[in-house]
Order: C-alpha cells, then structure tokens, then sequence
C-alpha cells in the first residue's frame, strides 16, 4: 500500500509517502485535529478533515538572542502585504498591556502586516521579565516598537488616556506613512481582517472620519467630571477630598460620553497633538473619572478638528462587548463569565461574534477560556488567507484540511 496526504487550505500540497512510516517531520505529525466544539470554521471539503498547526510547542517568550526570521517563521507571522490595497494603505495601531503574553503574541500575530506601525505600551508596574520580553520581540520586527514614555495605568485614570497620547507622539515620528490609528487592550483579538478594516475604513460613511463612538454626556454619567477624582497609588481611581468639584469645561466645550476605543484619522491625529483647544481638554480631564471615555468623542464633535463627526452618535462597529445590562436585549448570555460586567467569552459565544461582524472583540483571557480563543484565532488567520493576492508561505498557515486515503498498488 502507498499511503498519500492530500493538504488542502488557499494553496494545495501532495505529499506521496511510500510503504514506511510517516517521519517526524512530517506535516501530520505536527498537526492536531480542530476541536468538533470549534464549529465557526467553514465545512471542510467533503472526506477531508480539519487540523491545527500545533503551536503549543511553541514559546511566545522572545530571548535577546533570538533569531529573528526563525521566530517569524515558528509563530506563524505573515510578512508580506496580502494585497496592494493593503499596502496602499497603512493602519497604525496602539496596544497597551500588562500581562498574560501569550494572548498579546497572538493579537499582534493576527493584526501584524508589514505595511503597517505598531506601538506597544507595557504598564510601568508589569514585571520586568515580561516587558523584556515584549521589547525583545519588538526588537524583530522594523514596524513595531515600544513607546519612549511610559505610564503606570491605572483603570479609568487619567494613565491610561495619556498612554494612548505618548504612543501617538511617538507614531507621528514613525516613517511609516499610516493613514488612521486603532486602539487595542491586550485582551482583545480582530474580528475582521487587515483588508476588511482598510475596506471599513475607507467605505463612504468612514473615508476621512474619525470614529469616536458616544452621545452627549447622559445625565447618569455627569458625576464623571462633575467632581474631582486622583489616581490612589496607582491601584484605582478615587473621589478627590470631600466631593470637591470641577471648574466647568474650558472653551465652554459639550463634553460627550462613548467609548474609549476609536478608529482616527492621522490628520485628527497631529491636530489635537498640537491644538489649543484639545491641549486645555486634555489639562481639565486630569482630575475627571474615565477621561478617555469623553475626550476623544468630545473633540470629535467640534467642528474645527479634521475628520470630525459633529451628528454622530453611537455609529461605528468599534467593538463587539457583551454588557451584562445588556444581556435579553443585544445579547442572549455570557457562555464564558462577567468580569466587571464584562463577559469574558467563552467557545459559545463566538457564533454572537462572528455574527456582530466588529472590528474587534473584547475580551478573551487564555488563563479561563483558552478554546475560545483557540478557535477564533484559527477562523481568523483562515478567512486572512483566503482573502490574500499573493502566494501562500506554509508557515503562515495555522489550520489546515488533511484527507489521508489508501492507494492500493497495482
């Protein structure tokens, strides 16, 4: 008998292996079957069975001696733009972190494109072995750096709106000639891939707008910047004295409410980085609870910053989140658990996710719910691949359709 592997994805390999046993080496033996729970992925072609790159071997830990183009090659980055239009139009993107490395590996794996500018902000407090980490793999890549200042982020403190400010000084300064900037935590992962997001971007509602989602500021969430709040030993966010309040906005500004996530314009990007106006906000927002949650909708909203979405309202598929209070309404459950009202999905929600078609998703912690991941890594770097203009390098490939069958010999 001959024993033949037919391999199968968005390029095809025939692999014809005589009467010995399959070596080491060879691609089966470092596959794993894809979990029957991970249903997203498409039916594979009928007799054919999908299998996962085993990456588990694998050490997301980067050493100073590292070889680089090994590394790419072993974490299965893609470095080629997948297509002209991609290349044509560069995305910038900020990604603060403070722990949990694997999960920040995987993100940039996903988004990376070599067209693109990465800043990466490590907390102050992450432990060092961690940021050396991070900068050592950094270190690999031209087009992905870590910023010059750093911040010791403190959950809805001034930090973290300031930690989003020195990546984008440092972006401005960066020769890549990016067009718009996402920000992203290290607990979230893309829905949508590097094309579909430059398509997003430069359809006819987004082209040359910043998307800040949010309204004005509801009556509920004037107690925000009503009142003065100081970050409390970089651990949490507190009221200021004895409920001491805020002089009113400066350059009598409307202050909005949204989210802290955006998609922006570079030339939002270098105005507010210089302007007046935003420098005074930014001053203001210090002692105000949650400031990246009304800066950048606020500025959004004045008429005289580049890009801006004077009537906008909650527009803009920024981010798939599953809020308990919404849960009946937008959403049917949590199949993973709440986090601060959060759900931190698990492998049944991610049908809700593909379903919602977001830029991205938040949140994921491989620590609880590692398959959730697992799964929406492997559809992900799937419908990548699929929508690529460019031969397919193997070591790209993360989930692959295997079909062995016998072939008697005459």
């Amino acid at each position: 008998n001959l024993f033949c592997i037919l391999i199968c994805s968005a390029i095809y390999l025939k692999a014809k292996i005589p009467n010995t046993p399959l070596p080491s080496t060879d691609l089966s033996s470092q596959t794993t079957p894809v979990p029957q729970s991970c249903d997203i992925l498409p039916p594979a072609t009928p007799g054919f069975k999908w299998q996962q790159k085993d990456c588990k071997k694998i050490s997301y830990e980067t050493k100073p001696d590292a070889d680089c183009t090994l590394l790419q090659s072993d974490l299965h980055f893609i470095m080629e733009p997948l297509s002209k239009e991609e290349e044509d139009f560069p995305l910038a993107f900020i990604i603060t972190i403070h722990k949990e490395l694997e999960t920040f590996v995987r993100l940039l794996r996903a988004i990376y494109a070599p067209q693109n500018a990465y800043c990466i902000h490590i907390d102050a407090k992450a432990l060092e072995e961690y940021k050396t980490s991070v900068r050592n793999l950094a270190g690999c890549f031209p087009n992905v750096f870590v910023v010059s200042v750093t911040e010791k982020v403190t959950y809805a403190g001034i930090s973290r709106l300031q930690a989003d400010i020195n990546c984008m000084k440092d972006l401005v300064k960066s020769p890549t000639n990016w067009k718009r900037v996402i920000n992203l935590c290290g607990q979230d992962f893309p829905i949508q891939t590097n094309l579909e997001l430059v398509r997003y971007m430069q359809g006819s509602e987004w082209k040359d707008r910043n998307m800040t989602p949010g309204i004005k500021q509801p009556l509920t969430m004037k107690y925000r910047t009503k009142f003065q709040y100081e970050e409390v030993k970089g651990t949490h966010v507190a009221p200021k004295g004895k409920g001491q309040k805020k002089r009113p906005p400066p350059h009598n500004l409307t202050i909005y409410f949204g989210t802290a996530y955006y998609s922006l314009t570079r030339p939002f990007v270098e105005f507010i980085l210089n302007d007046k106006v935003a420098n005074d906000l930014l001053e203001w927002s210090r002692d105000t609870f949650s400031p990246d949650e009304h800066y950048w909708v606020t500025l959004n909203h004045m008429k005289e910053t580049p890009g801006s979405y004077v009537e906008g309202e909650w527009e803009g598929n920024v981010r798939a989140i599953k809020w308990r209070d919404q849960e009946g309404t937008v959403h049917q459950g949590c199949k993973g658990q709440y986090i601060r009202d959060i759900c931190v999905y698990g492998i049944g929600d991610l049908p809700w996710l593909i379903e919602r078609e977001s830029m991205f998703a938040n949140k994921f912690e491989t620590s609880s719910f590692p398959e959730a991941l697992d799964c929406l890594e492997l559809w992900h770097r799937h419908k990548v691949l699929q929508h690529a203009t460019v031969p397919i390098q193997p070591s790209w490939l993360m989930v692959i359709s295997i079909y062995f069958y016998l072939l008697t010999a005459a």
